[in-house]
């Protein structure tokens, strides 16, 4: 098999719903549906985390953020913030590492939020050249953080602009994703390209062009300009004769989250992003290889972003560590529509966890909220009620109907899983047995103009 290129295109705070392919109403995304439409939408695909930094760590490395220790910041937080001193660690194995590797050209385009000190950054972990934004959009200079830098703009290593102009970023990393791609067309390459919208404030951003033209304001603009964004890239990839010879994917980080009034939609999936519900966790997911992939396909089997490495490596004629743990699985046979094909996430459960914090199981059809003794931790660190809960998703998609005392096996079965999860990846000040370290660096500096 030839060896693709690869595009991952990710969004931040997007919501399941949030694609006319999904379900949307409101949103024009011609050029995302006419993806679905030739490739293949996984509807049961989840992040690893309801927040930015360990979705991102677990995309990067095939791990569960607790594995890799990413799942708080180096002051407890729930994400990375401006000049933290903890990051994702140098000798972790990132897929960037593993595919440029193989050969592979590296690119990373937009928002990283794996730490902003330079051993932490997109170039010391596997990305040959960088040009983003090293944390949310959201994190600028306030009157409870005065010694936050303006948002920098960053190529490579060196801040290049700050602030950043928030409405052109879209466009901007459009722009550099076009260049790259007619760069590098007779070599294979890896782009990711993990937009900064709709972001985190209560305002996303899009370009002139693009302002004002939905039919959900802001939010809407910003996710339109995104899919325009998507149909530049596939245009070069047409230009360059490279349409056929590369999978392009399609995801966010985590769900869209709650604003009043509402702006973004994780329907028909309940909550919202930064916990552990479906609307947090469970994302859009869209693949596309012409001729590998099968057009219109849907696979509702259960994927994670965990699995990106181990299959990309193997889809590049390499290997995933073997001196390690990769809770991720290659999903080759789900992607090419395999008959039979079914989840590895059936037998050994996928895990829901909130911070330091177990929160819930999926192994099949079912969900199983954990009995926590009303300890339940949600983003601004407060406990609430948590009495065990189980749900079949297949059947019951907006978990309406608990069923826990009509099924006391498959809870049985679900805690049990559990529990292997607590002995090797932690619950609570409980430590796992198969962590590993972060990154720390004593003395953090923020990022600043490199004139100044």
């Amino acid at each position: 098999m030839d060896r693709p290129n690869v595009i991952l295109i990710f969004a931040d705070n997007l919501g399941y719903g949030d694609f006319g392919c999904f379900g949307s109403k409101v949103h024009r995304t011609p050029h995302v549906d006419r993806m679905a439409a030739e490739g293949m939408k996984f509807t049961s695909h989840y992040s690893c985390s309801g927040v930015c930094t360990p979705s991102r760590a677990s995309l990067m490395t095939g791990c569960y953020p607790r594995r890799v220790n990413m799942h708080v910041s180096g002051t407890g937080t729930p994400v990375l913030r401006a000049i933290d001193p903890k990051g994702l660690h140098p000798q972790e194995i990132t897929v960037a590492k593993v595919l440029k590797g193989a050969g592979y050209f590296t690119a990373c385009l937009g928002k990283w939020h794996l730490g902003d000190q330079p051993p932490f950054l997109p170039t010391r972990h596997g990305f040959d050249y960088y040009f983003g934004i090293p944390y949310s959009d959201d994190m600028t200079p306030a009157p409870s953080r005065p010694h936050w830098p303006p948002l920098p703009l960053m190529r490579n290593e060196k801040v290049i602009e700050a602030p950043v102009d928030r409405d052109y970023l879209t466009q901007r990393y459009t722009e550099e994703a076009v260049r790259i791609i007619r760069e590098n067309k007779d070599r294979p390459f890896f782009l990711y390209l993990p937009h900064a919208m709709p972001g985190s404030t209560a305002r996303p951003f899009a370009s002139p062009a693009f302002q004002g033209k939905s039919a959900n304001g802001p939010y809407g603009d910003s996710v339109e300009e995104m899919d325009w964004s998507t149909g530049e890239i596939f245009a070069a990839l047409k230009q360059c004769g490279l349409d056929e010879r590369t999978l392009v994917i399609w995801t966010s980080d985590n769900g869209a989250i709650r604003h009043d009034p509402p702006q973004g939609s994780n329907a028909p999936l309940k909550g919202w992003g930064y916990d552990t519900s479906e609307g947090a966790m469970r994302m859009p997911c869209i693949m596309r290889w012409p001729g590998r992939i099968p057009a219109g396909a849907v696979c509702d089997e259960v994927s994670t972003m965990m699995d990106a490495l181990p299959t990309l490596a193997a889809l590049a004629g390499t290997n995933p560590p073997t001196d390690r743990i990769i809770d991720g699985h290659d999903i080759r046979p789900l992607m090419f529509g395999q008959t039979g094909a079914k989840s590895r996430y059936d037998e050994v459960g996928f895990f829901y966890y909130f911070t330091h914090q177990l929160q819930a199981v999926r192994s099949g059809p079912w969900k199983l909220y954990l009995p926590l003794e009303g300890k339940r931790i949600n983003l601004r660190g407060q406990m609430q009620s948590s009495p065990v809960a189980l749900y079949h998703l297949r059947d019951d998609i907006s978990e309406t109907r608990e069923v826990s005392a009509l099924h006391p096996d498959v809870v049985k079965r679900l805690t049990g899983l559990a529990e292997k999860a607590r002995e090797d990846l932690g619950d609570l000040n409980r430590e796992g047995k198969g962590q590993r370290p972060a990154g720390w660096v004593d003395n953090p500096k923020p990022q600043a103009l490199a004139s100044a």
